[in-house]
């Protein structure tokens, strides 16, 4: 494509690939200079997987710890070196199994904010390599322990050993690792045996496609699924600017809410426009004179 591509594909990825893979066979069909996607999913995953294109690239910083939301179900009487089903099999339960009532107790004391060790079998880095990469060499590092919150945790039985685990967490939530701390408090072990993330960045399952749609669709077609930047951003207020203020914002200069005849708190975070549309992520922040709103990313 000749024309410059920039925005959000919402890629319902398929089981057996990385995210890697996808961000860069998009990319490709796209014809896009750049692309990247805001959260990784194990191959063996499926579900939402957002891929920005272009100068939209730049919105990751402010989408990676964005919560999530995932469909999974936990099988009980396992446990395994990777935490999921597709792992070395540790051991196996041979007694009796808990009550339904028992699991659902058991996955409500996660709730909230409660500290994980990320697993060795994960694409978090240690000195520039991916855990699961010394993993796969054999190599055990100390990880430390870092705090996530559960937000949503709903558990619905398919049978004496299967449950699916509806889950809504924040960024950096290891669902096979919540499976398998459910598992251990019930003393039978369990592992993650399917994963499918319905929810990412605002965006639910329903709004993405799969690889297999977008490569059959006409070139000029494809580009017709892009969102636009600012619908990253929808959550915050619009605000849209003179010719005047547009150059300040441009410039890096802050604009005071005065001069606006605006009125936001300190913090908060607006989506900036001027006559040629969404240009800029701004947050407001306090100075001498007042508050004021300055440009943070620039798109």
């Amino acid at each position: 494509m000749e024309q410059t591509v920039n925005g959000l594909f919402l890629l319902n990825k398929e089981a057996g690939m990385t995210s890697q893979t996808a961000v860069t066979r998009v990319k490709r069909l796209f014809g896009a200079e750049k692309a990247g996607h805001t959260g990784t999913l194990d191959p063996d995953a499926t579900g939402v997987l957002p891929i920005l294109l272009g100068r939209t690239v730049k919105a990751s910083e402010y989408l990676l710890g964005k919560d999530k939301i995932y469909r999974t179900v936990m099988r009980l009487g396992l446990t395994s070196d990777t935490e999921d089903i597709g792992g070395q099999i540790l051991s196996r339960h041979t007694g009796a199994f808990p009550t339904q009532e028992a699991v659902i107790a058991a996955a409500e004391i996660f709730r909230g904010e409660i500290r994980q060790v990320p697993p060795m079998y994960s694409a978090l880095k240690r000195g520039g390599q991916k855990l699961v990469d010394l993993a796969r060499r054999g190599i055990t590092v100390e990880r430390e322990p870092r705090t996530v919150t559960i937000r949503r945790l709903s558990v619905t039985p398919i049978s004496e050993t299967d449950y699916a685990l509806d889950v809504t967490c924040s960024g950096g939530t290891y669902i096979r690792t919540l499976c398998a701390s459910i598992g251990e408090l019930l003393g039978t072990g369990a592992v993650m045996a399917s994963l499918c993330r319905t929810g990412a960045a605002g965006f639910a399952l329903q709004d993405a496609v799969t690889l297999s749609f977008l490569e059959a669709l006409p070139e000029e077609k494809r580009l017709s699924l892009l969102f636009p930047t600012e619908r990253l951003f929808a959550a915050y207020p619009p605000v849209t600017l003179s010719p005047f203020f547009s150059r300040l914002a441009r410039s890096g200069c802050e604009l005071y809410l005065k001069k606006l005849g605006l009125s936001f708190p300190v913090g908060a975070r607006l989506r900036l426009y001027d006559a040629a549309g969404f240009f800029a992520l701004g947050e407001i922040r306090a100075y001498p004179d007042g508050p004021a709103v300055k440009a943070i990313k620039q798109f």
